[in-house]
């Protein structure tokens, strides 16, 4: 956690609840206005424009005006780009409480978490400010007399999908890494969680961005999201969601323009414990990443293969360790794990949690509802799982763990790589040949040593197989928003 996070706005004001378009506030074409839900209370926080297929046209006309060529956008240096992008990245830190609050509020993760990942969204986009007058090409040796030569440039107009779970962090890095390399945006954050990406639009004005460089959209995924994904006159789409979403995304795609596609979706990432490791470390870290954000998280831990000569006292601890972790409100001291997003993952975990117990995972810890109002599950902790129980292969998104049994390092990398999913590995040893083994076997985008979760703006993060298709962060990311233009010169020459 942050040091000394500051108080949090219990009731932060909402000042933003318009679609931003063309760097002004507007009403939907059809007025019409959608719930956002506290999802803690159950209660109303705010009414949010709706936008639609026709706000979306609007939007991707102001951007492609924006991107034309001679725009005041297309005019800019590369540095002066990056230097709109770190005064962005100042304005958010500047009020990052305000924002970190709203995120609580709409999100319902502990405050604390809130402002990190905040903090965390500064560095990202200060990350691509650096960037953005450091994308170049190359020069080729080529047979012949002549001058071959490449250029980086933008994509164009690019659509931004962005998740419930981690709005702000996801938001920013995307939005910046769409910025540095040129392009112009048209993002819809989650339905679920409008707020955070509304007050990053107002900030964006703020910063100077031109008019129609970033438009929000807030709005639903069978409307707003599909109208992005096979709309012609966008160039791209970057999305991180489900799996089954990201198969539409791309179907979306193939149907229309065959605009390039960028996809970060689920996951059921195994972290593997050796009879030889710390642990007290590995407990930490498979507690803790698990029930952060309510399990929650794509590249959660969601199963743990531990070493027969271990398994039994892992669970003994790792069940003492979960039964203390304190749900509730976002706003309450002390508190590690919030609600569900909504009732439809809520009423999801809950019947997933029943299937492991009718096909005979034993249920040590949880399994039920806290309270009668606001979604929360309690910390809940399975034993005796093996590989094709539905607990075992469906992504759950809650804080469900599944704990494994394992004899031998070739018997669990099968079993790790047992999965459609490739997003994110861990392992735990003090044998160095033992995790790089482990390390190189392994089918996943990240593989993590005796820690987890760690991601950084310079390190690329994907998955393999059904876990998607590119990668975010690091520069090589930046290619999901560039096109390479090969240009032959013929040198004529005497010699």
């Amino acid at each position: 956690m942050a040091p000394n996070p500051p108080q949090p706005l219990a009731n932060p004001p909402i000042k933003y609840t318009k679609i931003f378009i063309n760097n002004e506030w507007v009403d939907s074409v059809s007025g019409k206005k959608f719930p956002t839900i506290n999802p803690s209370t159950e209660k109303l926080i705010a009414e949010v424009a709706e936008s639609d297929k026709a706000d979306v046209d609007n939007a991707v006309k102001a951007a492609r005006k924006a991107f034309e060529r001679g725009s005041a956008w297309r005019s800019l240096d590369a540095s002066e780009r990056g230097r709109l992008l770190y005064k962005l990245a100042e304005l958010i830190e500047e009020n990052v409480n305000e924002i970190a609050s709203l995120e609580s509020l709409d999100n319902g993760k502990p405050f604390d978490n809130s402002y990190v990942q905040t903090l965390d969204a500064v560095k990202f986009v200060r990350y691509y400010a650096g960037a953005a007058d450091k994308i170049h090409g190359k020069t080729i040796p080529t047979d012949g007399k002549e001058f071959v030569l490449t250029r980086k440039e933008p994509l164009g107009v690019v659509g931004i999908i962005i998740p419930w779970n981690y709005p702000v962090v996801l938001l920013s890095f995307k939005l910046a890494m769409g910025l540095a390399a040129g392009c112009t945006l048209v993002i819809k954050p989650a339905e679920q969680t409008p707020l955070t990406a509304l007050y990053v639009a107002h900030l964006t004005k703020e910063a100077g961005f031109p008019a129609g460089v970033v438009n929000i959209l807030p709005g639903y995924g069978p409307t707003t999201g599909a109208a992005i994904s096979s709309h012609l006159d966008i160039d791209g789409v970057s999305f991180t969601g489900s799996t089954i979403v990201g198969k539409m995304v791309l179907a979306a795609s193939a149907n229309s323009n065959l605009k390039k596609v960028g996809l970060e979706l689920g996951g059921k990432s195994p972290l593997v414990v050796f009879d030889d490791a710390n642990l007290e470390l590995a407990l930490q870290f498979a507690t803790m990443a698990l029930f952060m954000n309510a399990g929650q998280t794509c590249l959660a831990p969601t199963r743990v293969f531990v070493q027969a000569g271990i398994h039994d006292v892992f669970v003994k601890k790792y069940v003492e360790i979960a039964s203390k972790i304190k749900v509730g409100d976002a706003f309450e001291a002390g508190v590690f794990q919030g609600p569900q997003i909504d009732s439809k993952g809520f009423n999801k975990v809950l019947s997933l949690i029943e299937a492991g117990k009718k096909e005979g995972a034993k249920c040590e810890l949880g399994g039920n509802r806290i309270g009668k109002v606001g979604y929360f599950v309690e910390p809940t902790v399975f034993s005796n799982v093996t590989d094709e129980m539905t607990i075992a292969k469906e992504e759950i998104f809650g804080p469900v763990q599944s704990i494994f049994k394992f004899d031998t390092l070739d018997e669990v990398i099968k079993r790790a790589n047992d999965t459609t999913y490739g997003l994110a590995a861990g392992v735990f040893t003090e044998n160095l040949n033992t995790s790089l083994e482990f390390s190189k076997a392994v089918q996943a985008g990240t593989v993590w040593v005796n820690q987890w979760g760690s991601v950084h703006p310079q390190a690329p993060f994907g998955g393999y197989k059904m876990s998607g298709l590119g990668r975010e962060m690091g520069m090589d990311s930046l290619d999901e928003f560039l096109e390479t233009k090969t240009i032959n010169i013929s040198v004529p020459t005497n010699h």
